[in-house]
């Protein structure tokens, strides 16, 4: 792109404070800059004025899971589907590691965080050992892995893989691509920048992984190697088992277009979204939308109707995603706080949300498929994730349940 193509886009949307500082960069930082502009897309920022409004929701029903017990009962049937599945390598593993140690007080990739007390033991080491597990079920037979960083990490991580040999993984089975970044800006819809030469961006949501997998051209390898499946999960989940051969069995034996891994809620206000229908077809409801009448709703059994929490972890059908991906999902506007440079160049970090970040979700990819399955997992051995440093969903309550499954740090 050159200067007066960038001024012209920029122009359009109003966002001329973009080139402000043009004149005082080096010959690199002002095409780190153009080039910038051109893989932004502006548009976003014109739903600065939806913040606070929501998205319209449907009439909410609940959807039963299939629950641990009869998944114990029918195991054997899952296992060897689901080991047929990984050993024709239909199946593939993705890995959401875009984001950043930051809430752990790190300045690393998330994934590089040591959780370990008396031995060196990193989150990216916990979910290749998970998953080496899966090789093993499956004769040996290694699994795609696809690793979605962001512009933020992605050197970082590449490069602490390939020096810790990807913890026992083969490098050729491993495949790296970014996620698309969406700008940040203040309400009014002005991007800020986070530099001189940078505008201020965020990843795109956990729903944008897909369309950022097409977008690096990775359509072809998966056509091309015979996937069929592809299992996501979050970075931040040391315990998580990644396409395990029940989960995958009973996915493909129920045949849904997706499955969701689900743990029993601790608590009926616990803080997880929910699986359930929307105007007959699956989705997620998130706690806060969920009424006290949907909290007291029972099943058949007794038991609470909304009572399956989501754990970031699914199973897609990749020609139901490839349909997806020619529609549009909503846009969600989120209030953050976004650190950006003022008048004066200054770097200023704020106390409190100050804009607006640009979200794609997984329940609006999830509510656009015909049907999915709720797959119970036992929550003290699927389930810990490291969101803080102490407490709730912590470093600390990570280890615990790490110990309790006999892993040693």
């Amino acid at each position: 792109m050159t200067l007066e193509e960038a001024r012209k886009k920029l122009e359009q949307f109003g966002q001329q404070h973009v080139l402000k500082y043009y004149e005082d960069l080096d010959e690199s930082q002002r095409q780190e800059l153009l080039t910038q502009i051109d893989e932004t897309d502006f548009s976003v920022l014109a739903n600065c004025k939806n913040l606070g409004k929501g998205e319209a929701r449907g009439e909410f029903a609940p959807l039963a899971a299939m629950q641990v017990p009869e998944i114990l009962e029918r195991k054997d049937e899952f296992w060897a589907k689901g080991v047929e599945a990984l050993i024709s390598g239909k199946v593939a593993a993705c890995l959401l590691a875009g984001g950043m140690g930051t809430r752990l007080g790190s300045d690393n990739p998330k994934g590089m965080y040591d959780i370990g007390l008396t031995k060196h033991v990193y989150i990216f080491q916990r979910i290749i050992e998970n998953l080496l597990d899966t090789v093993k079920a499956a004769g040996g037979n290694y699994i795609r892995l696809f690793i979605m960083t962001s512009e933020k990490n992605n050197d970082a991580t590449v490069a602490f893989l390939k020096e810790h040999n990807y913890f026992g993984y083969p490098e050729e089975k491993v495949t790296f691509f970014k996620q698309d970044m969406a700008p940040a800006s203040d309400y009014e819809g002005r991007v800020y920048m986070e530099s001189k030469s940078r505008i201020s961006t965020s990843p795109n949501g956990n729903a944008g992984w897909y369309t950022s997998m097409l977008k690096a051209g990775l359509r072809d390898l998966i056509l091309e190697e015979g996937i069929e499946w592809i299992d996501i999960f979050a970075v931040d989940n040391v315990l998580q088992r990644i396409c395990d051969p029940c989960f995958v069995g009973a996915t493909l034996t129920a045949d849904v277009s997706c499955g969701a891994k689900v743990v029993r809620k601790n608590a009926p206000d616990e803080k997880v979204g929910v699986m359930c229908l929307e105007d007959g077809k699956p989705s997620i409801v998130e706690y806060y939308e969920l009424s006290q009448e949907m909290m007291d709703a029972r099943d058949e059994n007794g038991d609470p109707a909304y009572n399956y929490g989501v754990i970031l972890n699914y199973l897609f059908r990749e020609k139901d995603l490839f349909e997806i991906a020619k529609k549009s999902l909503p846009l969600h506007v989120v209030e953050k706080k976004i650190p950006y440079i003022d008048d004066n160049a200054n770097l200023i970090k704020p106390e409190k949300p100050n804009g607006c970040k640009f979200e794609q979700l997984v329940l609006d990819m999830i509510h656009m498929l015909d049907t999915c399955l709720p797959y119970e997992v036992v929550r003290e051995h699927e389930f810990a994730p490291i969101k803080n440093k102490e407490g709730i969903d912590s470093v600390e309550s990570a280890r615990e349940l790490c110990k309790l499954n006999g892993i040693e740090l």
